[in-house]
């Protein structure tokens, strides 16, 4: 049986739970979501049985819980959002047992914070750029045929198939093509009006040419020629643009086209959130969850920055870290003996 939020907090195995994301980090609007992370600890017989389970989340994956183990394991490896819910605020803690500040971040904080924090960011501005692309280059909404990808070379000249059939008032559906040996994706193209070919396509919506049966001492009219890579490409970019339309976030999306700036200002704002947490980290060797950025943060979320200008300031942030690390006193992992065994210690305390 799959475990449930409910059925965690019901058999109270829960023992910390806080509010994340942008109400932690005081950058929420009024349209904000609520998240809310926290940690559980399986009983004994779940823990040693075939039914450990690791990670639980709400349907909506607005509400996540994380069992003391694996949670544990993600801070070993100085995962920002688990850093981040361990340093969450206390205004927007709501439950926390006593053996959970036994996880301090002098335990924890080590310099691959360099890495995680900065790979997760440059992951947003991938993000944010990709974004960029496709609002830059729109698709139509009508699905291009292969007729759309094929060309006729006549009189010296390529022209486009449509533009040489309406030329002559031909229909595509009296064309004829023949293969031409040793010219890959080349077809010898036949006309009749007596209905005896099977047309360039045999309907809109396949996905090749359709080869015909030509009489004997037929002359071709011409040679046609069908971009098939040209047109596989076409369809791949179609249906990743389609999904992402169909999953795109349309609150934030109408925010981007307002602010006419073409790339998704949340994720740009969460670079920079994420390369000055890293920063301060090195310095101050604690997470600043929340922000006192809030303003500098919410003008880039409000697109206020140019692309080209945020990504030049980024990467001079990224550039910097490395000698904050190699300056810093943290070690350069997590010490996993210690947390190994402060893991058993705690899973003690709990099964007594």
């Amino acid at each position: 049986m799959k475990l449930t939020i409910d059925e965690i907090k019901e058999r109270g195995w829960l023992i910390y739970e806080a509010i994340t994301g942008s109400r932690a980090y005081g950058l929420d609007t009024l349209q904000s979501d609520t998240d809310i992370r926290g940690v559980f600890v399986l009983p004994k017989e779940e823990f040693y049985s075939l039914q450990y389970t690791a990670q639980v989340s709400s349907n909506t994956n607005d509400i996540v819980y994380y069992e003391l183990g694996r949670f544990i394991e993600l801070l070993s490896k100085n995962n920002p959002n688990i850093l981040e819910l361990l340093g969450t605020p206390e205004s927007k803690v709501l439950f926390k047992h006593k053996e959970i500040e036994r996880l301090e971040p002098g335990l924890i904080l080590s310099r691959l914070c360099e890495q995680t924090f900065a790979n997760y960011a440059f992951t947003q501005i991938k993000k944010a750029s990709g974004l960029e692309k496709k609002i830059l280059n729109p698709m139509d909404e009508r699905r291009k045929s292969v007729l759309d990808f094929c060309f006729v070379y006549y009189n010296r000249e390529s022209i486009p198939v449509k533009q040489f059939l309406l030329s002559r008032n031909w229909e595509q559906e009296d064309i004829g093509l023949a293969v031409v040996p040793h010219l890959r994706d080349c077809f010898n193209l036949y006309y009749s009006s007596a209905h005896i070919f099977s047309g360039i396509v045999k309907k809109k919506t396949s996905n090749e040419v359709s080869l015909s049966s030509i009489p004997k001492g037929q002359d071709p009219e011409a040679l046609l020629y069908f971009n098939r890579d040209g047109y596989s490409v076409y369809c791949r970019k179609y249906a990743e643009y389609q999904e992402w339309i169909g999953k795109r976030n349309e609150e934030r999306y109408r925010g981007t086209m307002s602010h006419g700036k073409k790339y998704d200002a949340k994720n740009m704002m969460h670079v920079f959130r994420l390369l000055l947490m890293a920063r301060e980290i090195a310095i101050e060797r604690r997470v600043n969850v929340f922000r006192k950025d809030r303003g500098f943060l919410l003008d880039i979320k409000a697109g206020k920055f140019e692309y080209d200008e945020l990504i030049k300031k980024a990467e001079e942030l990224k550039a910097g870290l490395p000698a904050l690390y190699e300056q810093s006193e943290l070690p350069a992992t997590p010490d996993m003996d210690k947390l190994n065994r402060l893991l058993i210690e705690m899973r003690k305390s709990f099964y007594k």
